[in-house]
C-alpha cells in the first residue's frame, strides 16, 4: 500500500501545480525579492547606526564636547538612522567675534559635559557637540539660526520642537539650569559635579584678616565700632546689592550684555520683565546709589543749622539727583513692563477708541 499511494501522491502534486496560475510565479518571485531587498536595508540601516554610535562614544572617550562642521552634523544628527539625543551649542568662539558671552556660556556647557561623560550613568544615548559659527556656517543658514549661543536637542527620532531649543534669555546658561532642561527633553539626569573654587574662601580668609588686623590695630580705642555712619554705609551696600538683583544673577548666571549679530548693537538692558542682564544690575545699582544719594542731600539741607545760602545749595543738588536719577530708573521700568503707567479698570472703560 505503501509502494502504491507514493506515486499517487506524486501525481496529486503535479495536477496541482498545473492546475496553478502562469501569472502567479513572477508575483511570488517579486514578493521573495522584496522580502530579501528589506531584509537587506534593515541590516544596513542597523549597520550604519552601529557605526555612528561607535565613532561618537570614540570621540567621547577623547574630549566630552565634539566640534562639529557642516558634514559632520548632516552625518551625525541630521541624517538617520539615528537612536541617541543630541545636545549641541551654537556658538561663535572665535577672537574675532568678540562674543564674551559665549565664551562664558562655553565653560557651563563643558562643566556639564564633564559632568555627564565622567558620571556612572554615562551611556551612549546622549552626546554633546558644538558647531562653531566659523567652522559651520552652512549649519546656521540651514536652520536660520542669528544669534549666539544657541543650545539645541535634537531627539532620536523626528524633528526637534520649540521646547527642544532652550530659553537662555529667560533662564541663562548655568550648568545646573542646562541639565534640569536635559532631564526635561531626555529623561536622563545629570549631576553637575563643579571644579573646586577657593576664591571665595580666599577672599573670606583675607576679609576675616584685615578686620582681625584692624581690631588689633586700633585694640586701645574701639569707639569706631558704635560709629553709626559707618554701619549705616554697611546696610546701605547690602541693600544695593540686593535690590539691584545681584541675588538672581548669582542663581541664573546671566550674560553680562547682549550683542547684536546683525548690527552689532550692544544691549545692557534686557527687554523683558522675566530676565536681566548682569550690567542692568550694576546700572540699577549706581541708580539707587545716587537717588539715595539726593535723599540724604535734602535731609541735610532740611535738618543742618547751616548758612541758609548753603543749605540751599545743597537741597537744589539733591533734589536734581532725586528728580534726575529717579526719571532714568522709571524710565528702564517702562521699558521693562511695556503695561505701565497702569490704570484702573473703570479708567479703561471711560476712555474713548
Amino acid at each position: 500500500m505503501g509502494a502504491r499511494g507514493a506515486p499517487s501522491r506524486r501525481r496529486l502534486a503535479g495536477r496541482r501545480l498545473r492546475y496553478l496560475p502562469t501569472g502567479s510565479f513572477p508575483f511570488l518571485l517579486l514578493l521573495l525579492l522584496l522580502c530579501i531587498q528589506l531584509g537587506g536595508g534593515q541590516k544596513k540601516k542597523e549597520n550604519l547606526l552601529a557605526e555612528k554610535v561607535e565613532q561618537l562614544m570614540e570621540w567621547s572617550s577623547r574630549r566630552s564636547i565634539f566640534r562639529m562642521n557642516g558634514d559632520k552634523f548632516r552625518k551625525f544628527i541630521k541624517a538617520p538612522p539615528r537612536n541617541y539625543s543630541m545636545i549641541v551649542m551654537f556658538t561663535a568662539l572665535q577672537p574675532q567675534r568678540q562674543c564674551s558671552v559665549c565664551r562664558q556660556a562655553n565653560e557651563e556647557y563643558q562643566i556639564l559635559a564633564n559632568s555627564w561623560r565622567y558620571s556612572s550613568a554615562f551611556c551612549n544615548k546622549l552626546f554633546f557637540s558644538m558647531v562653531d559659527y566659523d567652522e559651520g556656517t552652512d549649519v546656521f543658514q540651514q536652520l536660520n539660526m542669528n544669534s549666539a549661543p544657541t543650545f539645541m536637542h535634537f531627539p532620536p527620532k523626528g524633528r526637534p520642537k520649540r521646547a527642544d531649543t532652550f530659553d537662555l534669555q529667560r533662564i541663562g546658561f548655568a550648568a545646573e539650569q542646562l541639565a534640569k532642561w536635559i532631564a526635561d527633553r531626555t529623561d536622563v539626569h545629570i549631576r553637575v559635579f563643579r571644579p573646586p573654587n577657593y576664591s571665595g574662601t580666599i577672599a573670606l580668609a583675607l576679609l576675616v584678616s584685615l578686620v582681625g588686623g584692624l581690631l588689633y590695630l586700633r585694640r586701645n580705642n574701639l569707639e569706631f565700632i558704635y560709629n553709626k555712619t559707618g554701619w549705616a554705609m554697611v546696610s546701605l551696600c547690602i541693600v544695593f546689592a540686593m535690590t539691584s538683583g545681584q541675588m538672581w544673577n548669582h542663581i541664573r548666571g546671566p550674560p553680562y550684555a547682549h550683542k547684536n549679530p546683525h548690527n552689532g548693537q550692544v544691549s545692557y538692558i534686557h527687554g523683558s520683565s522675566q530676565a536681566q542682564f548682569v550690567a542692568e544690575s550694576h546700572i540699577i545699582l549706581v541708580l539707587n546709589a545716587a537717588i539715595t544719594m539726593g535723599m540724604v542731600l535734602l535731609n541735610e539741607a532740611a535738618t543742618s543749622k547751616g548758612d541758609v545760602g548753603k543749605r540751599r545749595i545743597i537741597c537744589l543738588v539733591g533734589l536734581g539727583l532725586v528728580v534726575f536719577f529717579f526719571s532714568f530708573l522709571l524710565s528702564i521700568f517702562r521699558s521693562k513692563y511695556h503695561g505701565y503707567p497702569y490704570r484702573l479698570p473703570h479708567e479703561d472703560k471711560g476712555r474713548t477708541p
